[in-house]
This record gives structure tokens, sequence and C-alpha cells, in this order.
């Protein structure tokens, strides 16, 4: 480097040690910028550099103190600084931390400071992010399209917005709020912008609007279908009464296929697929273990886990292996069960569980009511008495019936579905709507943006219809996005703003976050 000379390298030890001094015979004062060559006093600084064969390298400068020649300047001395090596206070050189701040970008705290104990670079997690901070802004494009969103850097509390390039997928500026004051000063540094992407929020369309009115704005095609699922839910909600008494969907019988039983099999033996590999695993390990192999070698020979080794070991028989197969339990009613079962025959049902818990006391049971009634529950339906009527579908799932593609619906569904829209004409309205939306969306038809909104006006549903007042507000943005292919896609899927919050364990604050 220039203005400075190598005196001496002692590569003996941990570290190697070089001794350097500089060479200018004088420097400007940075008060006043005067020259001088007064030499005040010397001392050493031992600034830490890149390590060398991952070695640690520590300089030791010769550094002079000059004295101001200028009499009028405040500082009456000050140190020389080496350009490109040194800065006031610093005990590591110019380029030992460019290459922190660089390893901190790419790995972060904890997995950049090992990467740099690997290399021979001595810092902490700590050191790595402040480098980071160091760092200077990224250069500025002028970008033609642009996305923006926000995102929250306190859930529910504290949202910033992210700016991307809609071509190159890059960000560009992370701005600490998301309303027009913030985003406004940002679009009219940017003259060139052409188009802008961006969802229904109307602190962004102000600021478009104002400060870009050469831009076209864009509504995201993912918020538009996100607002018509939410209006239609409304729409449902406002017509929950139909959803009541809805007659009962029968799906068609589906062929049962009757697996014949083994002769030697028991009564209460569980069958199936997992009852049959259980019965297969079993027999396996212990003809395995019979032949003297331990439980490690078996289950290395049969690559499982070794407590799944274990487990089939410890039974005695293959259907303790079966979730749910237990031997049943010896209960206190047990005594009293037959009793229980002639009363209720007698009574038709129709005697209560507080009344049978006390005949039973007088005949000698000491278990709990709660065990009386959960058993009668259980094993003792109500006589006579018709099921109860199932419950209506909820909103949710309604919703879901007219805002999901048809070919996703199985056979239930499709019946229940007809059997809603044959009930509530409102509703199936509302379907074809939504069905209409969903076509212009993904044909990017939105020439037939307008017919649309008028007869969406025109059904008066509550939540769809104001659904469509709100699209003929932002009529612009909204046909552009129904007949563009710019969206909001890119803000939402390379932005990786959680993924980092996440990584820095809560201190990726804002200014952090802006520099990664």
């Amino acid at each position: 480097m220039a203005g400075i000379a190598v005196a001496a390298v002692d590569p003996d030890g941990e570290a190697i040690r070089i001794e350097v001094r500089c060479t200018p015979s004088g420097a400007a004062c940075p008060g006043c910028g005067t020259w001088t060559e007064r030499v005040h006093s010397s001392y050493l600084r031992f600034p830490a550099d890149l390590p060398s064969g991952g070695r640690r390298v520590v300089l030791s400068l010769r550094v002079r103190r000059f004295a101001c020649a200028n009499t009028s300047c405040p500082r009456r001395t000050f140190a020389e600084q080496v350009p490109g090596l040194t800065r006031r206070h610093s005990r590591t050189t110019e380029r030992l931390r460019s290459a922190m701040g660089t390893i901190g970008l790419a790995l972060a705290g904890r997995a950049g400071a090992r990467l740099a104990r690997h290399i021979g670079i001595a810092t902490s997690r700590s050191t790595l992010l402040r480098r980071v901070m160091e760092r200077p802004d990224p250069p500025t494009t002028q970008p033609r399209a642009v996305g923006v969103d926000d995102f929250a850097l306190r859930r529910g509390h504290v949202y910033g917005t992210v700016v991307i390039d809609a071509e190159t997928h890059q960000v560009l500026d992370l701005l600490p709020e998301r309303d027009t004051e913030t985003l406004a000063p940002w679009l009219a540094r940017h003259p060139g912008i052409e188009v802008i992407c961006r969802d229904r929020s109307g602190a962004y369309a102000d600021a478009s609007t104002t400060a870009a009115p050469q831009a076209m704005q864009v509504a995201d095609r993912f918020h538009l279908w996100q607002n018509l699922v939410n209006a239609a839910e409304k729409t449902v909600a406002a017509h929950r009464r139909c959803l009541r008494d809805l007659p009962p969907v029968v799906p068609a019988p589906e062929p049962e296929w009757e697996t014949p039983a083994e002769p030697d099999q028991e009564d209460d033996e569980p069958t199936g697929k997992f009852a049959e590999r259980a019965r297969a695993h079993h027999a396996l390990v212990h003809e395995l273990l019979g032949q003297g192999m331990g439980l490690r070698e078996v289950a290395r020979h049969l690559g499982w886990g070794r407590h799944t080794v274990q487990r089939y070991a410890r039974a005695a028989r293959w259907q303790d292996m079966i979730k749910g197969h237990k031997r049943p339990r010896v209960s206190k009613l047990d005594p009293f069960k037959g009793y229980l079962e002639m009363r209720w025959a007698e009574t038709n049902g129709r005697v209560t569980v507080l009344t049978l818990h006390q005949e039973l006391a007088e005949r000698g049971f000491r278990g709990s009511y709660s065990t009386v009634c959960e058993w009668i529950r259980r094993t003792l339906p109500a006589v006579d008495s018709a099921p109860p009527a199932p419950a209506p579908p909820s909103i949710r799932k309604v919703t879901g019936w007219l805002t999901r593609h048809p070919a996703t619906f199985d056979q239930e569904e499709q019946l229940a579905r007809k059997a809603v829209l044959a009930r509530c004409p409102k509703l199936e309205k509302a379907a074809a709507l939504v069905s209409s939306f969903a076509e212009m969306l993904t044909t990017l038809d939105g020439a037939r943006l307008t017919e649309w909104i008028t007869d969406a006006m025109r059904a008066g549903l509550p939540g769809i219809s104001s659904f469509a007042v709100g699209l003929e507000s932002d009529f612009d943005a909204v046909t552009a996005g129904l007949t563009t292919h710019w969206n909001s896609g890119p803000v939402e899927g390379a932005v990786k703003i959680k993924m980092l919050k996440r990584q820095m364990f809560g201190r990726a604050g804002f200014p952090l976050l802006r520099i990664l």
C-alpha cells in the first residue's frame, strides 16, 4: 500500500507480526486542513489484519502525532491515519472490516462467526452484525416496474413497506411505515417508474396517484381474489337462515368388500394391513432373536431403529403391538350392568341417570355418578327417540363451496352444494358471480369487468355488491390487473424478511433488515 513501509516480519508464534511504519513526511490536519511536518510524538498501534494461511496477522504500526501549524485551529495535535488501512479508534484494518461485513451479510451472526474462526478471524456474532450495519446502502437503480407491499416488523402493531423491482425481483428499499407519507417521497425520487404493482390498500393507491401519476397502477390478482372470498363469506353469513333444515345428503353407497376371517383367528383379533404387517414383523424379530442375535444387530440387519426392534422384542404377542388393542379393564360397574340394561328396557329409556345411580348405591355400588352416566351414554342409546338432526354446514364451508374450483369437490360436497343453491336463490346468484369473476381472473379477460360490476351491484348481495363498489372506485388498477401480466407475486414470494427475522432471533430491527 502507498504511504507505508514494512520494516520486519516475525512469523513465529500463533500470530504473524508485521512491523510497519508510515513514509509520508507530514500530514494534513483533519480540523483545518493545514499541512504540517512537525512531529509531536509517536506510538504503536496493533490493528488486526486479514489472516494468512489460517493464522492471525497483527500489524505493529508506528504512528506519529503531529502538531498543527495553524495557531487558530482548535486541534493542537492529531494522529496520522493511513487511507485504506486504518481509521480512528479501530483495532482492525479496513480490509478486515470489509471481509467481516461480507461474511456477516452472507451468513448472519452465528454461522458467520463459526466460519470466521475456521479461517483465522477472531470475532463474535455481535461484531459481525456491527460490521454489516457499517456497510453503505446498495447502489440505487432506476426501475421501470416496481411492486410494493407491507410486512410486519411486529405483527399486529408495527408494519413497514417493501419495494422490489418487478422485473428482476430484487429488493430496492425498505420503508419504516406503510402510509402515503412514507411511500410518496420514495416514488417521487424515481421518476422513471412506469408500472406500480400493489394490493388494494388505499394508502398505496394515494401515494402512487400523488407521486407517480405517469405510472400505471396494477391491482394484484391474488388480493382481488382474497377480497372476493371475504365478500362471499359476508354474503353467506347474511343468508345463514337458508342453511337450516337442509334435506339430508345421501351419497351413493360404496361397495363393501368382506375379507374372510382365518380359521385359527380369534374373534377379537385386529384385522387389516397394519395388523398383518405387525404379525410379520413380530415373527421376524423373534426369529432373529432366537438365532442368537442382539437387539442392535437385529436393528442393523433390518435397517430399523433400535427402539422399534426393542418394542417388538418385548411384546409377547403380536396383538400387543396394535394401538388400541387392549384387554378390557375391570370396572366397579361390571356386576351391575345387567341390572342397568334391565331397568333401561323396562322404562323405555325414560329413567334418569340420577335415579339409576341411587338404585345402584342401595345395591352396593360405590362408584361415581359420572361412571354410570358415561357407560349409559356410550352403551345404551335412547330408546324410541329420533336421531338428532344433522348440524347445518358452517358459513366457512359454504363459502368454500362457492369459491373453490368444481374439480376439487367430491360426490358428497357436490350434492351438498347443489342442495344449498337450490334452497337459496341469492346464494345461487352469488355462486354465478364468483365463477364469472374467477374466469375473468384466470383468462385475463378484464374487458368484461364493467358488465360484472353492473350485475353484482344489481344483485343486492351483502358483501359482493360492496366489493363491486370498491372495484368501481379503483377501476383502472383492477382492469390493469385483469388484463396485464404484472402482479405482486414476486413481492410475496421473493422477499425473505420473515426468514431473516427468525434467523436473527429478534435482533433484526429495521436498520439491519434494510442493509440485508
